[in-house]
């Protein structure tokens, strides 16, 4: 199979403008239309909205490398960073730590020229005290770098990247291009989601790490949003990405066989016209919480506030599971009884909606 990278014309990469011109626009109007959201919050709304997001981009690009983390350790690990926790709170997992702080890198020096020496900052950022990694720098050594899926000794290889001796040269190409490239588009928004969409790929497709080439790379395509458009993005690429990695992953693989790229960047600027309805979402969530509050702030005890604010703190998708007699005892510590007469409370009082029946009743937020 040939690569991209293995072209004569690389990285020359072809696209078809007139395809993607109605994706510019359709991103330009759900752009717009947060933009008003956005105006709308208080300073608390908006750092619980930026904090909510942000998490949500470090568990979901990890998770997409099979790398799990606690949303406890990476929300205290960026509360460290942005000084919102009066006393800083000891986070046990580094790596969680190490893709928390690179998140709020990413987001706070949007505006800094792209340099070969940030990426490998923010390489060394990712890995705290990492072993056996070469960490910081480009990868090393003679032996091919290959995407790979697929049981031992019957591995599939998706893709290969260049030989390693050619990363330094490759990369410094790279940066060049983003600095200098004409895209032959007339508008801010059109250029941005066309830089992100092909630098994302560029740079996947060099792969110059050893590990955590995804997770940079996703970061990249923030950044050059935020830089493009002005201010730092409301979104999050990787949610949209792992909610259907295997699409990702294909469209990649795709990309990568040659230089026509249309069909990839129409798949990305998607991802992030998605992403982008999610932070809509979650801003009207937000709205509705503190609207909820308002309006039945006298109605409720200590222990139903709590349980509430817990059931809020899921997002917009909801309580996993639903609310139960069983999930109020562990999270309040009363009886079964008080339990049971609690969630029935709140149901009268128009806070929760109900359904099913006996033990497997189950109670939902009411934001109608």
């Amino acid at each position: 199979m040939t690569y991209n990278w293995q072209y004569q014309d690389w990285p020359n990469f072809k696209y078809d403008l007139e395809v993607l011109q109605p994706l510019f626009l359709e991103f330009a109007l759900e752009w717009a239309e947060l933009n008003g959201m956005e105006k709308g919050l208080t300073k608390d709304l908006e750092e619980e909205t930026l904090l909510n997001i942000m998490v949500s981009e470090a568990i979901k690009s990890a998770a997409i490398e099979g790398e799990f983390y606690s949303r406890e350790d990476v929300m205290s690990s960026i509360k460290n960073k942005l000084g919102l926790n009066k006393t800083p709170i000891k986070v046990k997992d580094r790596y969680a730590a190490g893709i928390a702080a690179l998140m709020v890198e990413v987001r706070s020096t949007f505006k800094e020229p792209l340099t070969l020496e940030m990426l490998k900052k923010w390489h060394q950022t990712l890995f705290p005290y990492a072993k056996n990694l070469l960490v910081g720098n480009w990868r090393a050594g003679e032996e091919a770098m290959q995407v790979i899926s697929g049981p031992l000794g019957r591995e599939q290889v998706h893709f290969e990247a260049p030989p390693s001796v050619r990363v330094p040269e490759e990369m410094e190409k790279m940066v060049k291009w983003y600095s200098h490239a004409d895209l032959s588009v007339n508008d801010a928004i059109g250029t941005a989601l066309l830089k992100a969409s092909i630098l994302h790929l560029y740079f996947e497709s060099i792969h110059p790490f050893e590990d955590g080439n995804g997770r940079i790379g996703r970061a990249l395509a923030e950044k050059v949003l935020s830089q493009g458009l002005g201010k730092p993005v409301l979104l999050s690429i990787s949610k949209t990405i792992e909610s259907d990695k295997n699409a990702y992953y294909q469209a990649l693989k795709i990309s990568q066989s040659g230089l026509e790229i249309t069909e990839w960047i129409r798949y990305f600027i998607h991802v992030i016209i998605t992403a982008q309805r999610d932070s809509k979402a979650l801003v009207s969530f937000l709205l509705n919480k503190v609207k909820f509050f308002d309006r039945f702030r006298d109605l409720m005890e200590e222990r139903h506030a709590k349980v509430l604010g817990k059931m809020f703190d899921a997002g917009p998708e909801g309580f996993q599971g639903g609310m139960s007699a069983k999930k109020y005892m562990s999270i309040t510590q009363v009886s079964k009884a008080t339990a049971t007469r609690d969630l029935q409370y709140l149901f009268e009082q128009g806070m929760l909606t109900k359904s099913g029946a006996g033990r497997s009743v189950r109670y939902a937020l009411n934001l109608n």
